[in-house]
Formats: structure tokens, sequence, C-alpha cells
């Protein structure tokens, strides 16, 4: 019986349905409350009322019609707005979440449903190991994917029993906070930065850790390769438009995961969405040099990013190298200290590249900018015309190019002088054919102006590309990161150019290589197995002495320096437009892509941008950059937020430096790509 007294007028029921595992108790139960109650008050009551004596520590109460948690318990239910007619969810904040790494294995631990899913994805990559978590988020699968594996599923008459490896004793599982795991703040190696496998004095961690050393193993080795049947089975991309599906996914950084509408044990794809790859350290990133290693093979092998067949061909060697040495126990063999050597100089070329250089040599920098003088070939494609080649005498110096009739002809004024900065570089190079292009795609008012430079030789060619990169940025061959630049280029065509050796090819037909493992269907419909076999072990003779670390790390580079490395794809309607284009966002830019031939129209770089802002109203992105330059357009094939977020998150990154300790500043992430819905 309820007291007379507890009838003041103020007073009122509210509904809680409480979510437990005892079926003998009732699961809602009426709260007799008054809107002045604070929420930790109402929870108070309510544990009070069900009477089973359990932690409750983990419970908070979620606002279904509302879609949102009741986290700050001392506001009251006035001030939340919480009145008779809410439905209250008494629920854990910790639930269990299936995700899907970018090795296509399948962890299930448990993650906050509560927590903001930048936080969330925090917590997960301290579970798994991975440092710098701020470039990973939460993706739905496509729809496409799903309905190719309920197709899938239906031809299988017996059911698809998945391999999920199971981390759901972690600590991050019980509510606590993130347990460091392998997560080593120290200086100390915790992984042979050769082989990749943990370092003695590190397994000793793994017993407090969900990570065992074996489980540590899945996620930090690539493990045998998938059968052709099923790489035929994956969904494959297309066309841009198809590209553009794979990107409307990505979940919102700002919000949790039940306000998203994610339910317990779905399950989502972990993913690097923001490409640039800080601090790389094969002492600490076993799992992590794994993972980007796995995302950019899939990439490659679901022809998600274009690549020639000669680099499909170093793809197809790399990876059979990397699958050889991680099956065999000789991955233990190869330490050595040169080797140890080459896998560091590796990374500082990688990481000179991610960053732009260290500033060592400022003065030098400032007082001494070299410039490139020689003759090379221009080419000009014209509509109705064969393409015009002519040698000219070119000079390149600061972040412009100039060309002369001659060499005598260079004190005089340039025919033309092409400024780079902000231009796309494409390279057109066919090392067996001793084609050395470079072409550039320059903006002018109206578009793209399209030139074509021919060089004679590798080395040549290595000196005006890596030029060519740089000015695009806005920096000069006085930067440090030029030498490292042209190191990486020659390294990569190095890679290229294999000859035909018989002792190393005597006789494919014994090699236990499915190349169709290797390679994207386009070529193992083009050749048969045994030419492809022949053509990948010609290319492996230029790896086949490389440590397995080092080979991951190549394996990268040489995915970064493909011509649409990092750009993900929307389907945008620019303010104005009566068509619709596509929008590549990059780690430094954003261009302008005919949908229908795939050729850029227009690219802003972040670096010349001053402000950008959405109207949520009519959902548009504005932008304004330098020059009274300024765009808007509407997302098609997703949510302007995702797009609005990833520019934001690129800003983001681009403020982090080596002595912050790899702590973030999370508020400075949320100011600049959450919005202000």
């Amino acid at each position: 019986m309820i007291s007379s007294s507890e009838y003041g007028s103020h007073s009122w029921e509210l509904l809680v349905t409480v979510d437990h595992q005892h079926e003998e108790v009732q699961k809602e139960f009426l709260l007799r409350v008054t809107g002045d109650l604070h929420i930790g008050g109402v929870m108070l009551k309510l544990v009070e009322q069900i009477k089973i004596a359990q932690d409750w520590s983990d419970y908070a109460l979620w606002w279904e019609q509302k879609k949102c948690w009741l986290l700050k318990t001392h506001w009251t239910l006035d001030k939340c707005g919480v009145q008779a007619d809410a439905k209250l969810f008494f629920t854990t904040q910790h639930k269990m979440l299936r995700l899907r790494l970018p090795n296509m294995k399948t962890v299930r631990l448990k993650v906050s449903f509560s927590s903001m899913v930048f936080k969330a994805v925090s917590d997960i990559c301290k579970i798994l190991n991975i440092r710098r978590s701020e470039e990973l988020s939460l993706l739905r699968p496509s729809e496409d994917t799903l309905k190719k594996k309920k197709k899938k599923d239906k031809n299988n008459k017996e059911p698809v029993t998945e391999d999920i490896l199971n981390l759901c004793n972690s600590p991050v599982s019980s509510g606590l906070s993130g347990s460091p795991g392998l997560y080593s703040k120290t200086m100390t190696p915790i992984y042979d930065p050769v082989s990749g496998t943990p370092a003695s004095s590190t397994i000793t961690w793994f017993s407090d850790s969900p990570l065992t050393e074996q489980n540590c193993s899945i996620l930090a080795f690539s493990h045998p390769n998938c059968s052709p049947e099923t790489l035929a089975e994956m969904y494959q991309p297309r066309t841009l438009a198809d590209k553009a599906k794979l990107n409307a996914g990505w979940l919102d950084s700002s919000r949790s995961l039940m306000e998203q509408g994610i339910l317990e044990d779905d399950q989502l794809l972990l993913r690097f969405k923001y490409y640039t790859f800080f601090d790389l350290n094969p002492k600490y990133d076993a799992v992590r040099i794994n993972q980007i290693y796995e995302q950019a093979r899939w990439a490659i092998l679901l022809e998600e990013i274009d690549c020639t067949e000669e680099e499909m061909l170093i793809f197809a060697a790399l990876q059979y190298h990397v699958s050889k040495l991680s099956l065999s126990s000789e991955a233990q063999d190869f330490i050595s200290e040169s080797e140890v050597d080459e896998v560091e100089a590796a990374l500082s070329n990688l990481e000179v590249t991610l960053e732009g250089g260290n500033t060592n040599n400022i003065l030098e920098d400032i007082t001494d900018i070299p410039k490139l003088a020689d003759n090379l070939r221009l080419v000009r494609p014209r509509k109705l015309s064969l393409k015009a080649i002519k040698p000219y005498w070119f000079v390149f110096k600061d972040t412009s190019i100039s060309y002369f009739k001659n060499k005598e002809c260079a004190q005089g004024e340039p025919i033309e002088k092409l400024n780079l900065k902000g231009c796309e570089v494409v390279p057109d190079v066919n090392v067996a054919a001793k084609k050395f292009g470079i072409k550039l795609l320059i903006p002018v008012a109206d578009g793209m102006n399209e030139v074509y430079l021919r060089c004679d030789n590798e080395n040549q060619y290595a000196r005006w590309m890596a030029a060519c990169v740089l000015a695009s940025k806005g920096k000069t061959m006085a930067d440090s990161s030029y030498h490292p630049e042209v190191h990486k280029i020659l390294s990569f065509l190095k890679m290229k150019n294999w000859t035909m050796s018989p002792q190393a090819v005597s006789d494919p037909e014994n090699t236990d290589m499915k190349p169709e493992c290797f390679v994207s269907l386009r070529y193992t419909k083009k050749y048969k197995s045994k030419q492809l076999v022949a053509r990948i072990l010609e290319a492996h003779q230029n790896v086949s002495q490389m440590p397995l670390v080092e080979a991951k790390l190549r394996f990268i580079q040489a995915w970064q320096s493909l011509p649409e490395f990092g750009l993900s794809y929307y389907i945008v309607r620019f303010k104005g437009s009566k068509k619709d284009d596509v929008l590549g966002v990059s780690y430094n830019r954003l261009i302008r892509i005919d949908i229908a031939t795939g050729d850029p129209i227009t690219t802003w770089r972040f670096s010349n941008m001053k402000q950008w802002n959405v109207n949520w109203e009519i959902r548009q992105v504005a932008i304004e950059f330098d020059q009274n330059v300024s765009i808007a357009f509407t997302c098609l094939s997703a949510d302007c937020k995702i797009i609005h977020e990833y520019i934001g998150g690129y800003i983001f990154l681009s403020t982090r430096s080596k002595d912050q300790n790899e702590t973030l500043d999370e508020d400075l992430f949320h100011k600049l790509t959450g919005g202000q819905e």
C-alpha cells in the first residue's frame, strides 16, 4: 500500500524495464517519482525494488524513445525532460560486439555501448594492442557485401561456422578502463622488429591480458590466404559509385554505439579510416603493421584501388613472400644486425613520407634551395590528333617547372612556367618497356590542365618525380623529405625491374603456390595459373631476401605510392550543378571527380582552407578556401556528417607530434569533427 503522503500533486509513475538474466524475477517495475528526483536516485530506488543481490555498477538508464543514455546521475528527471510517458531501460553499458578486423578475422569482445565511438575504439585498440587508435574507426558492412553473403549462404547447403576469436575476458569487458595489454608507453621493445614475434620479455605480460601469445600471433601474423573461390564470392566494387558505397557506413565518432542503432552481438568492421599512419615502429607495432598490410592487401585483391599489371605482380610477390615466411619457422632465423638496420631505414623513409620530414636542417633549407635542370620530353594530349612529343630544356625551381627551347635559351624567358602547388602527380611507368613518365594535372580556373613529362631513365625519373610530389604539397627540394622520397621511388622501381634467372624459376610446376590467392580476379581470368606462377616467381627474386616485417612495410609503401591511395569516395551534388559528381577525400586535399570518366576536375588543398561548416537543415557542406574560392555540396551516398568528420579528422591528425607521449586531445577531435547539429 502507498501512503497518502506519497500521493503528492507532483509525483507520478515511471515505467522502467530491467535487463537481467534472472527468469524468476519480473522485468518491469513501476516507480513513483517526482520531477526533482535525480537520475542516481531513480537507479537507487529501482535496485532496492528489484531485490537481486548483484553488481549493478555497469548498469545505466537508456531512454528508448529519445535514443539516449541518462548518464549524468546528478541531473534531475525534469532537467533531462523525462516525464510519465518515458520508457526507460536499465541495462549494462558494456555489451558483446563482433568485430571484423582488416585481416578478415572476427574477434568477439565487450565494448562500451554508452561511450562515444572515438573512446570505444580507443578501448578496443588497447585490448588488441594497436597504437594510434585515432586512425581507426568502426564501419557498418555495406548492403552489397551483405547481399552477396546472403546469396552465398543460400547456395551453401552446409551452415558456415565462422572462426571467432573470443576476447570477452578482457578487463575492458568488466567495465574497467582499458588494460594496457601489451600497449607499452615505455621504450622497451615489445616485438622483435624483424620477425614481428612478441619479445621474450613481453610474454609474461600476457597472463593479465586477453591477448595470449597465440591470440597475439593471430593478429600480428598474416595467415594462409583465402581460396580463390572465397575471393570470387567477396564483394568487389566495379565503378566509382560502388567504391562510394564502401565508405557510407562509418559510424559517428561523437555518438555512442547504442545511439546509432547498434545492438548487442552485432557485427561491425574495424578499419583504418584515416590514411596517415603515424610513428610506425616494428618494436611496438607488429599487430598494427600487420593489420595495415592486410587492409592494403584486400584493397588490392578486391580492386578497391587500381594498379597496373606490373604493380599487381610486385604486390603478389610480396604477399607470397610474407605468407611463406609467416608459415615457416624460418621467420626466426632472419635476425641479424644489418637486417634490423634495413627495417629501421625502411621505417624512417616511411615516417618521412607520412610526416613530411623533420626540421633538423632548417637553416640549410632556407639558404640553399636546390634546382633540377635537364633535357626531358613534353607530351601534351590533343583531342583530335596524336600526342605531340617534343624535347625541351626543363628547369625545376622552388615549386614550379619552366621549360625552354634548349639549354642556351635558359637565361631568357621560358616558353611556359608550370606552378605545381596543389597539382595531382600520377606516375606513368612501365619499367619493362623503359617508359618513365610523370603525369601532372595542374589546377586552372576551369578545371585541370594535363601535362606529361617523359624521363630517359630511372634516376632522372626518381629525382623529378620526388620534386613534383613535394611541390604539389607546397614544399621545395630543400625539404629534408626530398632525398628519402627519391630513395623510396628508386627502391620501388628496383622491385619492378626483375630479370628472369633460370635457376630461380626452373620449374614453376613444383612450387605449391596458388597464384589466384595473390592477384585480383581480373588477372586470374586473363592468365593461366602456370603463367601467373612463373611471373610471380620472377618478381619474387627481387624481394626473396627481405625479412618478414620489412616485406610488409615495403608492401605498405608500394600501396602508398599508387595514385589513388588514401582516397575515400562519396557521391555528391555541387551547388549550382545539375549532375552528380564524385568527391574524393584524402589526407591533404579534396578532389572533384567526373563520375562517368573518373577524371579529376578540380583539387582543393586543406592547407588553403579557411573554414568549413554544415547547414544541418539542408544537409549541405560549405567550405571556404584562400583567394575567395568557396564550394558547397550535398552528399547523396552517405550522411554529410561523415564527410564533415573526415575533413575535421584529417586536420586533427595533422596536429599530432611525437612529443605528445601518445596522449590525444579528445576535446579538440570532437570540436573539429562533431558539428553543431
